[in-house]
């Protein structure tokens, strides 16, 4: 089941699988992404055995309304850096107790692409609201991710990362970091978290390759995590 909804200031996605959901997903959904939402949603429910609410909200400016802080190779505009704060308020202040109110206190898992996926990364070490965590090719090549990863210890019990095996094979510098980042916040996780709670996973391919279905995989191993009894 599919319907639209606008809570609080954005319009949402919600997607239900099942009668009862017995974890709540959460997606930040770039304008880029709304012809790939229903591929993706189509994979967790064929491969999920609990039933689940999935909620999609737009995200109309990607950058600004996701970046955690500002580098100036991920835009020179200088307000990019100073919203993600804003976005991360309206999932705990607004969109989770609306959700609660119709589906009732469930588990929760934060995901996304890319900035997306950065996004649910940092977020997940400023909240202990969310379970667990899936950040699917996330944008930690930002400036300075590795410091504050050391000291931002991650709130949620499992986390899943991944990235795309040609990513980090990039003349770009900044991008190239990608990979030792993640290998290093990997290491972090596993150190916080224990090997059996935290997974990277290397996918064939670049940045732009089979989006939907790397969301969906990390989705899915989250929920496999997620204590539902």
């Amino acid at each position: 089941m599919k319907q639209n909804r606008k809570i609080g200031n954005r319009e949402c996605l919600i997607y239900q699988v099942g009668e009862v959901p017995r974890v709540l997903l959460i997606q930040p959904l770039g304008v880029h992404e709304q012809d790939s939402i229903d591929s993706e949603m189509a994979i967790v429910a064929q491969g999920a055995d609990t039933e689940l609410v999935m909620v999609a909200f737009t995200v109309t400016n990607w950058e600004l309304e996701l970046t955690p802080w500002h580098d100036a190779a991920v835009s020179r505009n200088p307000a990019v850096g100073e919203h993600a704060t804003e976005t991360l308020r309206y999932v705990t202040s607004e969109l989770i107790p609306a959700l609660v109110a119709d589906y009732g206190q469930l588990p929760i898992v934060l995901g996304g692409y890319s900035l997306a996926g950065l996004f649910a990364l940092w977020a997940s070490k400023e909240s202990t609201v969310f379970s667990a965590v899936a950040a699917v090719s996330p944008s930690v090549w930002i400036g300075g991710w590795c410091d504050f990863a050391l000291r931002h210890p991650v709130g949620a019990a499992s986390v899943y990362l991944s990235l795309g095996d040609r990513e980090e094979r990039t003349r770009n510098k900044a991008f190239a970091r990608v990979g030792a980042n993640i290998r290093f916040e990997h290491e972090l996780l596993q150190q916080q978290l224990g090997s059996s709670h935290c997974m990277l996973e290397w996918n064939p391919g670049n940045h732009f390759a089979d989006n939907a279905l790397r969301t969906a995989k990390g989705f899915l191993w989250c929920l496999k995590q997620v204590d539902v009894r």
